[in-house]
C-alpha cells in the first residue's frame, strides 16, 4: 500500500509552478521543518513579512485544508525521520565527506520521494502501451538525451523496435513517421522543454501514443502527454537536483523494463541471448 505524499514531497512536486512568493513560503518550511511545527500561522508570516492568508492559500494550493493541517502533517512525517531541505544543499566551503554525504543522500532522497508518489496504475498502463507498440522512440535533450539512449539501450534487449533521438531534427523527421500504433517516450527534467513539446505536437497529427518522464507533475509536459510517469525533484544550489531527478529517471525506465521482461518473457530471453552471443566477440 502506498503511503500519502510528505508534506516535502507536496513542495517539491509542485515547486515550478509557484510565484516567487510561494516559493519564498515553500523554501522557508523545507528549511525550517521543525520550527514551523511549533510557530503559529502569524510567526511564520512575520518571519516571511507576508500576510496570514498569504501563508493559509499556500496551504491550499498543496492540498492541506490549511496551516494547521499542514503543521499536524509535518509532525506526524518526523516519526519517519523526515531531514530537512536544507541538509542536502551544497554549499562552497563543504569538504569532500561532506560532498559525498550530500550526494548520495539526495539521490536515495529522490528515488524514495518517487517511490512513493510514482502512479503504479500509470505505471501499468505504460507496460502495456509498449508491449502494444509496433516501434518506440526515445526521445530527450541534453541530459535527459542520455536517459533516453539508457531507455533504448535496456530495451533493445526485450527484441521490441525501439529507437532513440536526441537531436531535435532528427526527432521532428523520425516523429513525422510514426502512427497510431507506435509509442514515444519523452523524457524532460523540468517537463517543459519546448523543443519536446514541439515533437509531442507533432506526433498528435498521426495520434501516436505517448508517455512522459518527468520530475514534476504539473509541467506541460506531463499534461501533454497520454501516460504522465513523475519522479520528484527539489531545487537545489548548483543545478543539483537535475542529477538527482536522472537517478529516479532511470529508475523508473528499470521498472518499465523488468514489467515488460516479465510479461514478455521469452521472446526477451531469446533476444538477450542473441544479443550476448553478438557481442562476444568484443571480449578477451
Amino acid at each position: 500500500m502506498k503511503s500519502t505524499p510528505s508534506v516535502i514531497l507536496r513542495i517539491k512536486s509542485n515547486y515550478n509552478t509557484f510565484n516567487g512568493t510561494e516559493k519564498k513560503i515553500a523554501d522557508y518550511i523545507m528549511d525550517n521543518p521543525r520550527q514551523l511545527i511549533n510557530s503559529t500561522i502569524s510567526q511564520v508570516a512575520d518571519n516571511l513579512g507576508l500576510a496570514d492568508a498569504t501563508i493559509f492559500r499556500f496551504c491550499k494550493k498543496i492540498n492541506f485544508k490549511g496551516f494547521q493541517d499542514l503543521k499536524i502533517t509535518l509532525a506526524t512525517e518526523f516519526t519517519d525521520g523526515i531531514e530537512s531541505y536544507a541538509s542536502y544543499q551544497i554549499n562552497l566551503d563543504d569538504d569532500e565527506e561532506s560532498i559525498i554525504d550530500k550526494v548520495f543522500k539526495a539521490n536515495i532522497t529522490a528515488i524514495n520521494d518517487t517511490l512513493v508518489s510514482l502512479d503504479p496504475k500509470n505505471m501499468e498502463l505504460a507496460t502495456d502501451a509498449i508491449l502494444e507498440a509496433d516501434q518506440i522512440v526515445f526521445i530527450g535533450n541534453g541530459g535527459s538525451g542520455i536517459i533516453a539512449m539508457d531507455g533504448q539501450h535496456k530495451f533493445l534487449r526485450t527484441g521490441l523496435r525501439v529507437s532513440a533521438y536526441t537531436d531535435h531534427h532528427m526527432q521532428l523527421m523520425a516523429v513525422s513517421q510514426l502512427t497510431d500504433k507506435d509509442l514515444i517516450i519523452a523524457i524532460s527534467h523540468t517537463g517543459s522543454n519546448l523543443n519536446i513539446m514541439n515533437v509531442l505536437e507533432v506526433s498528435k497529427e498521426n495520434n501516436t501514443r505517448t508517455i512522459g518522464i518527468t520530475s514534476f507533475a504539473k509541467s506541460p509536459i506531463s499534461e501533454m502527454v497520454d501516460i504522465p510517469l513523475n519522479a520528484v525533484s527539489q531545487e537545489t544550489s548548483y543545478q543539483f537536483e537535475a542529477f538527482a531527478s536522472r537517478i529516479a529517471h532511470l529508475s523508473i525506465i528499470d521498472a518499465l523494463y523488468i514489467g515488460v521482461k516479465l510479461k514478455r518473457k521469452d521472446p526477451t530471453n531469446e533476444a538477450i541471448k542473441k544479443m550476448r552471443d553478438a557481442i562476444k566477440i568484443t571480449r578477451m
